[in-house]
């Protein structure tokens, strides 16, 4: 039992985060499903990869497929995500970007969570920002869907509770990938590192983790300011 080979969904792993995750846990030798919009160039008999937008109507059932040639899911992590700034004459993109960001999570859970409920156990990492306490101007799309993923992530983590399935809620500033858009980048982390977290998560299991620490506390002050900013 000891030796039984752990099988992993990773969402969103075309490239960024969710590419070097794919890799690190190929790396420890799980058995990887991949899920994104386009190739991502891996290889290797331990992984097979389904490409598909988390938005088409289909989506949900290409992932019941990939779950199924798994035989069980020990670890999802929903690593897709999208950020554009805002342009008043299109604000369909910032629908798309909830649609990625939370709405994509959402199906995720209503596919993955019941086989992992069914078998008592299972984890599953939501990767969500800093700035979902943040009331932005810039990017509301970002802001608001990331704020809605932290929010339905932790509610359902207590929702879990006692019947063996944990969730995990990764709250990143900015990290080196595509994502990290804008003149000023404080405290920018590398994908290296990003990995780290997430591997430590593995393992520990933790409700809500907030990366880099520095970033985290003036988000929380920033926050907290605006509050109290007289009307």
């Amino acid at each position: 039992m000891a030796d039984r080979v752990r099988c992993a969904v990773v969402v969103g792993n075309s490239d960024g985060i969710g590419l070097a995750f794919t890799r690190r846990l190929l790396a420890d030798g799980w058995r990887v499903a991949g899920l994104s919009r386009r190739e991502n160039g891996i290889n290797v008999p331990t992984y097979t990869h389904h490409t598909v937008d988390v938005t088409s109507p289909d989506y949900s059932e290409v992932l019941g497929k990939a779950v199924d040639e798994l035989g069980r899911v020990d670890l999802c992590v929903y690593a897709a995500g999208i950020g554009e700034p805002v342009d008043l004459a299109d604000l369909d993109a910032q629908t798309r970007t909830f649609e990625v960001n939370l709405m994509g999570a959402v199906r995720t859970v209503a596919v993955v969570v019941p086989t992992m409920v069914a078998a008592g156990d299972g984890h599953l990492i939501g990767l969500s920002s800093l700035a979902d306490r943040l009331v932005s101007g810039d990017a509301p799309g970002y802001a608001g869907s990331k704020a809605g993923l932290s929010s339905y992530l932790m509610g359902l983590a207590a929702a879990l509770r006692g019947h063996g399935v944990h969730v995990t809620t990764v709250r990143f500033g900015f990290v080196d990938t595509k994502m990290a858009k804008g003149p000023v980048r404080p405290l920018m982390m590398p994908v290296e590192r990003a990995v780290e977290v997430l591997t430590r998560c593995v393992r520990t299991r933790p409700v809500l983790v907030s990366r880099p620490r520095r970033m985290a506390l003036l988000t929380s002050a920033l926050t907290t300011l605006t509050r109290l900013r007289p009307r």
